[in-house]
């Protein structure tokens, strides 16, 4: 017959551990809860300063407008973004359109080593904006930082070539921005908020671009 001490140890459950599912469900609302203060406090204050989200887009649209090209470049993340810009553009957002002449640097990955190698990673957008840009033409810059050193000679080349350049950022001051012709500079300093911002800034660039340009293309025809 089992004594009392062990009657007891039989009849406790043992403490059952966090059921992982409730443990991600509790991470994903933490997580959702983070963004949408973060957007929320970040559109607010765009909202309070349009001004150089408009003069971008005034440059974006006279760019296509009058026959001249897109560059764009960015690093990593910012890469991506680069080329989700030029695939909206070349390809479609939201309306049946013409393709519009915007090209993305970062893809050419014999290019981009070439020249990696030959003249350093520091030199990978500097050099295709060389051989690419033109008068009149705009290169577009996302950079969360707005320090990375092959963003800030494309630009300076782009201007040295009489093109505009556009440059995406996060909040801090940059040299990227003393270079540029217009800063959009997003209200965060979380990398993550950024790109997500970017990914924002990016949307209505293309849509309100593409709106105008299918609008002048329709009176022009």
């Amino acid at each position: 017959m089992l004594g009392h001490e062990e009657q007891q140890l039989i009849l406790t459950p043992l403490s059952q551990p966090a059921s992982p599912v409730s443990s991600y469900h509790n991470a994903v609302v933490t997580a959702l809860a983070e963004r949408r203060v973060a957007w929320d406090a970040a559109l607010t204050e765009l909202m309070a300063r349009t001004r150089t989200l408009t003069e971008a887009t005034r440059l974006l649209v006279e760019t296509l407008r009058t026959g001249h090209k897109v560059l764009v470049a960015g690093n990593g993340g910012s890469a991506a973004e680069a080329q989700h810009f030029a695939g909206e553009l070349v390809g479609r957002f939201k309306r049946e359109r013409a393709a519009y002449a915007v090209m993305a640097l970062t893809t050419d990955t014999s290019i981009i080593t070439a020249v990696a190698n030959d003249y350093g990673f520091q030199d990978i957008f500097a050099r295709q904006v060389q051989a690419f840009g033109q008068p009149g033409d705009l290169f577009i810059a996302f950079s969360t930082s707005g320090e990375s050193e092959n963003m800030v000679r494309a630009a300076a080349l782009g201007l040295r070539q009489g093109m505009k350049v556009v440059a995406v950022t996060g909040a801090q001051p940059s040299r990227l921005e003393r270079l540029a012709t217009v800063t959009i500079r997003v209200p965060a300093v979380d990398t993550p908020t950024v790109q997500e911002l970017h990914m924002a800034i990016t949307h209505i660039l293309c849509d309100i671009t593409e709106a105008e340009l299918a609008a002048w293309e329709g009176d022009a025809g």
